[in-house]
């Protein structure tokens, strides 16, 4: 930040309170991260940080930070996310493949530091976010304590069983917008990564397959979940019958996160001003939809059939 002639250009924010900046100068463009302190704090990120780049995932590197100001300054990975290659017509196979590949070392190189747990606890009140941003706010229903009672008592068990789930290191958010090509190449790199957690071996995979932002046939979802199977340890694998019971837990995994995600977009939507992420309902309730008839789970809970007005 020694340079008097270098340019900030604001980036595209993501579902926090972070800020980000392209600064451009001579040694070329950096990414300035402005996390304000008491809302945000850079030292997870620092931390997670240094973990992935030591598992071999391709984070940005860090260039330099005030950590009691919030700023971190950070190899900028350009403009081409996962999203963008797809709308221009891009192959998403090398993507998969890639992705895949750095999930994998992600998995097999937990940090030495301590990770959150995800566990029903979390999860419960993730659901909640449904019932307290999406219905009232979106779907312009009210429910009755009762039947929110009962619509976490219907997904009690399904919380469970995800909780039961093997548990590796978790990104959190690995999407096709988390997901880059610098240079319009590969390796791919990874962002957002802040919130890793402690949680169930089929999270990530079911994020980057039931992507919220992007709809691949069923066909094709199957394929790389197998092959992502069978390239897991042994370890991992014996907590699956097979490769069906392991493809049924990611996609039960992906019914509990749409519904967080719904819950979540409702909330930035109207809590935080941030319209723009009402567009992003509709798809991810139709992969819910998907989820519930596929899974056999129709009449799990009224509620979630509730569609926006």
């Amino acid at each position: 930040m020694d340079d008097p002639s270098a340019e900030l250009q604001p980036l595209a924010g993501d579902a926090s309170f972070r800020r980000y900046f392209r600064v451009q100068g001579k040694a070329g463009n950096r990414v300035l991260m402005d996390a304000l302190p008491p809302k945000e704090d850079v030292r997870p990120f620092l931390r997670v940080r240094e973990w992935l780049a030591e598992a071999g995932v391709r984070v940005p590197s860090l260039i330099g930070s005030e950590v009691l100001q919030g700023f971190l300054l950070l190899e900028d990975f350009g403009d081409i996310t996962w999203a963008a290659h797809l709308s221009d017509g891009g192959d998403v196979a090398p993507l998969f493949a890639d992705a895949l590949r750095q999930l994998h070392a992600l998995q097999s190189h937990p940090p030495v530091f301590a990770l959150s747990l995800f566990d029903v606890a979390r999860m419960r009140a993730e659901c909640n976010l449904y019932i307290d941003w999406y219905l009232p706010h979106v779907a312009f229903h009210t429910p009755s304590a009762e039947a929110g009672e009962a619509f976490h008592a219907a997904l009690a068990p399904l919380l469970w069983e995800i909780a039961r789930l093997p548990r590796v290191p978790v990104h959190l958010d690995y999407h096709s917008r988390n997901l880059m090509l610098p240079d319009g190449g590969m390796p791919l790199g990874v962002i957002d990564f802040q919130d890793a957690v402690m949680g169930p071996v089929t999270y990530d995979l079911a994020s980057l397959l039931y992507d919220c932002y992007q709809a691949y046939p069923e066909l094709v979802r199957q394929e790389w979940s197998r092959h992502f199977f069978e390239a897991m340890p042994q370890s991992l694998q014996e907590g699956f019958a097979n490769v069906e019971t392991w493809h049924r837990a990611v996609r039960l995994t992906a019914l509990q996160r749409h519904i967080k995600a719904i819950g979540i977009f409702s909330r930035l939507a109207f809590r935080d001003g941030k319209r723009q992420f009402l567009r992003e309902i509709p798809l991810t309730r139709k992969h819910l939809r998907e989820e519930i008839d596929d899974l056999g789970m129709k009449g799990l809970t009224p509620l979630l059939s509730i569609e926006p007005v």
